[in-house]
């Protein structure tokens, strides 16, 4: 069975508003055959990585770049898995107060190196997320998740 990796650092409720729509999304009974795997950025590893197919990512947009938190994941993940994950597909949301750019080419960046597929547009969200945003979300979770089923 397909496995769908999501790696989030949540710390704030606008991102756990997004992480249930992600959610949601992803783990839709339309969505068959595909498990859902849920690591925080601080705790993911390796091994969670080298054994998922594809990978959802979301974080909050700190300073102009990703949180401290998915940069330390893609730390301890980039060599181990980098000739093991190429071409699996991911997906991004972030939160921003003022500006996502800093941390969309952060992680642009970071999974060209991995060879990881963009499987759908990245879900930028700047200040409350509203119901198109959450919307987007789910969407983002549903069509990475669809892309791994048989």
């Amino acid at each position: 069975m397909p496995t769908l990796l999501i790696i989030h650092h949540t710390p704030s409720p606008f991102m756990q508003a997004m992480f249930e729509a992600v959610l949601s999304g992803a783990t839709d009974p339309e969505i068959e055959g595909v498990e859902v795997v849920r690591r925080a950025a601080l705790a993911v590893s390796p091994a969670d990585v080298l054994s998922a197919d594809g990978y959802l990512l979301g974080s909050p947009a700190n300073l102009g770049y990703m949180s401290g938190a998915l940069k330390h994941a893609f730390d301890i993940v980039y060599y181990p898995c980098l000739d093991s994950t190429r071409g699996r597909p991911f997906g991004l949301y972030l939160h921003g107060n003022e500006g996502t750019e800093g941390a969309e080419r952060g992680v642009t960046s970071i999974t060209t190196g991995l060879g990881w597929a963009k499987a759908a547009a990245y879900v930028a969200v700047s200040g409350k997320p509203g119901k198109d945003d959450l919307r987007a979300c789910w969407e983002l979770g549903a069509t990475v998740a669809a892309q791994l089923m048989g």
